[in-house]
């Protein structure tokens, strides 16, 4: 009586020798194994008959180069293994990758509420102030004229310009800082 491991060598011998029917009855005797040994580790029904088909592939590949024959299932399953961990290894670290951006964009979400927040508060802050300050701010801030070109434009002095820009940002203070913004 023949054992397994002889039918084994035997499939393997007749592989190598170019018969393609030994190949399918050995994937016949071993392709569910593969795939419980695959799912035992990464517990996933459809990633382990991945795990089992990319397995074979490296199997096929190196199946002309296994000295000892009657190992073939030790060694197939050995490969199985690595597959499996590899997998296991490539799905955590997506897993992480996802976990890290949803973190980073909950923080990017929290700050943009947050800026898009002051900038409302800011802009109804400018509304309140004198149209000459408002004027002022944005030539100055928004529009990045300089204290020379702001007095040019404006027929005043640097002093005044610098003047209307300290008492708009004192005055922007005081209403951020009641609506508990600084």
């Amino acid at each position: 009586m023949k054992t397994n491991k002889h039918i084994d060598v035997k499939l393997i011998e007749a592989y190598n020798a170019g018969d393609k029917n030994a190949l399918a009855q050995l994937v016949k005797r071993w392709h569910v194994i593969f795939c419980k040994k695959a799912y035992w580790i990464v517990k996933d029904a459809d990633l382990s008959k991945d795990i089992a088909q990319e397995s074979w592939r490296t199997i096929i590949d190196k199946l002309d180069k296994l000295e000892n024959s009657s190992s073939f299932g030790s060694w197939s399953k050995q490969i199985v293994y690595s597959k499996s961990l590899d997998a296991l290894r490539k799905r955590n670290r997506e897993l992480l990758k996802q976990k890290e951006f949803k973190y980073e964009q909950s923080v990017y979400d929290e700050i943009y509420n947050e800026n898009t927040q002051l900038k409302e508060d800011l802009l109804k802050a400018i509304l309140s102030l004198t149209i000459e300050q408002q004027v002022t701010i944005k030539l100055f801030y928004k529009e990045a004229y300089s204290l020379k070109e702001i007095s040019d434009m404006l027929n005043l002095s640097i002093g005044t310009v610098k003047s209307r820009l300290f008492h708009a940002r004192e005055k922007l203070k005081q209403i951020l800082k009641a609506n508990n913004r600084q």
